[in-house]
């Protein structure tokens, strides 16, 4: 017997029904894909789709080549063409949103309000809420250098949180990065004062000192948080343009009523972040506590050879916001079909029939008709299973009389209803719409 083939380990199936090693269903992704399309339409926001595969310089020109993502966690790949090109399966979402703004003239004396959403890659090790194969819905807006669409993206994200459910199991974060020459002189001064305390760091973060010191900051070994209580901060290096910008959005914020913590340690894992860095955070996941995180990049359109354009955006992981609803909101709502159509032998064709007809009436209305073999017995065992409220039973004297038996599931109530009544009845009973 030759041995059976799985999934790549950190690459998960995401199935219609809660199995051992994941519990959360398609179902539960789709309430949530649900919601933030409906999101982006209330904005105003238009969607843009992405290739998965980008060249690989404009990860490492975007992202940075002395940060983790491009020098230990991408795929790449040489493809096989003439010359040969370095290929990368998209690690996230921003460099390629950029990179589409440019080829298509997007962001040239305009503004824009995009967001997309699909999977990214990361080689990274599988831990609850991170994976290689992961989702992340993206936002990204252009043209705009004000913080008035700083604080637009944070009250958009506020909201998704209230039509979640989920307002009291996050937390909001915000820091400024300042601009470039500011956070060089900062980035200095730490470089020197960590210096001065090599022997209290982690291997990490001694290897960050020489490419991306800040990341030092992110570190959760207890010796560097030691060292680091005392070190310069970062708000004490801000030019003046960051200060004001800053405290306009958290005015803005102040007067929508969206509380947030000022947290001077918070930077971005990416080069090209400056200014407004921000992430929602929350205790219910575990180690794993960042649900969302975004900030302003007005450099990275003129670093990949646009004209310098302001930018700010934000993506939440999709799998951790899936496993933080289900955590706090366990979804109780797991029925597969509202009517069950049970057909004797004679009535197969006839029950198909029937459910057409009723898909045409009741088109909000999940309707699932019973196919192969199967007593009416093993029938309504079926139909329970789906968690269905009302089974429709044709056999072969319903078809001769055109009528339906009608089976409330739950109330244990059965009639026989005329077919042309039949769609009027079910609106009534299951509170469906016109």
């Amino acid at each position: 017997m030759s041995s059976r083939i799985t999934a790549i380990r950190g690459m998960n199936d995401i199935l219609p029904v809660p199995v051992k090693d994941n519990p959360i269903t398609t179902g539960r992704w789709q309430q949530v894909e649900q919601v933030l399309r409906g999101l982006m339409q209330q904005y105003g926001y238009g969607e843009i789709r992405l290739p998965v595969v980008e060249s690989t310089p404009l990860f490492a020109r975007a992202i940075g080549a002395v940060t983790d993502i491009v020098e230990k966690e991408m795929y790449s790949f040489m493809d096989r063409g003439t010359p040969a090109e370095s290929l990368t399966l998209r690690p996230e979402g921003t460099a390629g949103c950029v990179r589409a703004c440019l080829e298509h003239g997007l962001t040239y004396n305009q503004t824009q309000r995009l967001w997309y959403t699909g999977p990214m890659f990361r080689y990274e090790k599988p831990q609850k809420g991170r994976y290689r194969q992961f989702h992340q819905f993206g936002v990204e807006t252009f043209g705009m250098t004000g913080p008035d669409i700083d604080a637009e993206l944070i009250l958009m994200t506020a909201r998704l949180w209230k039509l979640l459910g989920l307002e009291n199991a996050v937390q909001l974060e915000l820091n400024s990065l300042g601009e470039p020459e500011a956070r060089h002189a900062y980035r200095a001064a730490l470089v020197e004062y960590l210096r001065a305390h090599l022997d209290c760091l982690d291997e990490d973060s001694k290897r960050r000192l020489d490419t991306n010191p800040l990341r030092v900051l992110d570190s959760k070994h207890a010796g560097t948080q030691a060292v680091l209580a005392n070190a310069p901060q970062l708000p004490d290096y801000l030019d003046e343009g960051s200060r004001d910008h800053l405290a306009a959005l958290t005015a803005a914020l102040d007067a929508a009523g969206i509380p947030y913590v000022r947290n001077p340690r918070l930077v971005r894992g990416l080069d090209y972040y400056n200014k407004t860095v921000f992430e929602w955070t929350t205790t219910a996941l575990g180690a794993q506590g960042t649900v969302c995180a975004g900030g302003r990049y007005d450099g990275l359109v003129a670093q990949l050879g646009g004209q310098a354009t302001p930018a700010v955006g934000f993506a939440i992981g999709l799998e951790r916001l899936v496993l933080l609803l289900e955590a706090m909101i366990p979804r109780t709502d797991t029925a597969e079909a509202d009517i069950y159509v049970v057909t004797g032998d004679d009535a197969r064709q006839a029950g198909l029939l029937l459910a057409e007809t009723l898909r045409n009436s009741l088109p909000e209305m999940r309707i699932v008709t019973h196919c192969g073999s199967g007593g009416f017995k093993a029938q309504f065992k079926k139909a329970d299973k789906t968690g269905a409220r009302v089974a429709l039973v044709l056999g072969e004297d319903e078809v001769a009389a055109g009528t339906v038996t009608v089976k409330w599931l739950q109330r244990g109530e059965q009639l026989t209803v005329g077919r042309e009544e039949l769609a009027d009845h079910l609106k009534q009973g299951l509170g469906a719409n016109s």
